[in-house]
């Protein structure tokens, strides 16, 4: 009972990470039907960002406090994954908008190269550490370990999707994305102006994917200029374990996968006395993918989208 309990909580930490991500993939999908497999460099770079700035500011002539340097550096995560990838859209995406569905994925793919090469040549090869701005403490929970900084991980990305979900439902902003995801051409003329609202969507998702490397980074303590990589394809099975295009279905989609990780991890682990165990653990994310692909295409809240042509 004790390692299910530890392993319910590592993987809501983990799962919490894979929702915010899923949330950018299934954002861009539902209104261009472009899965943006560069995403997960845009988590890669919030994370580096925060890295850099933390370092930054705690070597300034003032001394700044752990909470002002955290707010300041995760800010700074933010614009920069944000103005990356309004440009990379304007740049890389837009072009593409009307081509052969070929040709934006594996621009996209590049576009994920691109990034990880860019930030091996700002950042180096090296893994860097994320520092202790404040002293973990450790909890008990019937048998089980939880930290301050995982609770954080929790109740952050809870309210952050709750906020995003507002906005979906509830602002005109929500609306509009809402109206170009149902059909951009009948959008525009009811006077929603397209271009700004997908741009407004791949910012938004790349806000979500500063703030989850932060989080990843925190919980590991480190940060890799690959570190993108696999986590934005576990995110893109999450998402299509929920149902790509759907919102809810993301974040469902991110919390199953990081529990059917960690607790198949958990349990082949102590099977195997510590032999097996996080070796194997992107192996249940890419099984998951294949399950869902042969059985349920469309995912646990997926639907079927018109075709706009």
């Amino acid at each position: 009972m004790d390692i299910f309990l530890q392993q319910l909580i590592n993987g809501l930490v983990l799962g919490s990470v894979y929702a915010l991500v899923a949330l950018g993939y299934t954002m861009v999908y539902g209104i261009l039907g472009l899965i943006n497999f560069a995403h997960g460099e845009v988590v890669m770079v919030g994370a580096m960002v925060v890295l850099s700035m933390i370092s930054l500011l705690s070597s300034f002539p003032l001394p700044l406090g752990s909470e002002l340097i955290l707010l300041i550096s995760v800010v700074s995560a933010i614009i920069v994954c944000s103005t990356l990838a309004f440009f990379m859209e304007k740049v890389a995406y837009r072009p593409l908008r009307n081509a052969p569905r070929l040709a934006p994925l594996i621009t996209a793919i590049g576009m994920s190269i691109l990034l990880q090469n860019i930030a091996m040549m700002i950042w180096g090869r090296q893994y860097k550490t994320f520092p202790d701005l404040f002293s973990i403490t450790s909890y008990d929970l019937a048998g089980a370990n939880i930290t301050n900084v995982q609770i954080f991980i929790i109740c952050l990305s809870i309210l952050i999707m709750i906020a995003l979900l507002l906005l979906i439902n509830l602002t005109r902003i929500g609306r509009a994305m809402r109206a170009t995801a149902e059909n951009p051409s009948i959008a525009s003329l009811m006077g929603v102006n397209v271009n700004t609202i997908i741009s407004l969507t791949f910012v938004i998702g790349a806000a979500l994917a500063a703030v989850a490397g932060v989080l990843v980074s925190a919980n590991y303590s480190v940060a890799h200029y690959s570190m993108g990589f696999i986590l934005g394809l576990k995110a893109f099975t999450a998402a299509v374990l929920g149902g790509i295009g759907n919102m809810a279905g993301a974040m469902i989609g991110g919390i199953l996968l990081g529990l059917i990780e960690s607790i198949g991890a958990g349990y082949i682990s102590d099977i195997t006395g510590g032999f097996m165990g996080s070796h194997y653990q992107d192996v249940f994310a890419f099984l998951v993918l294949i399950v869902v692909l042969v059985f349920r295409p469309t995912g646990i809240m997926g639907e079927r989208i018109a075709d706009r042509s």
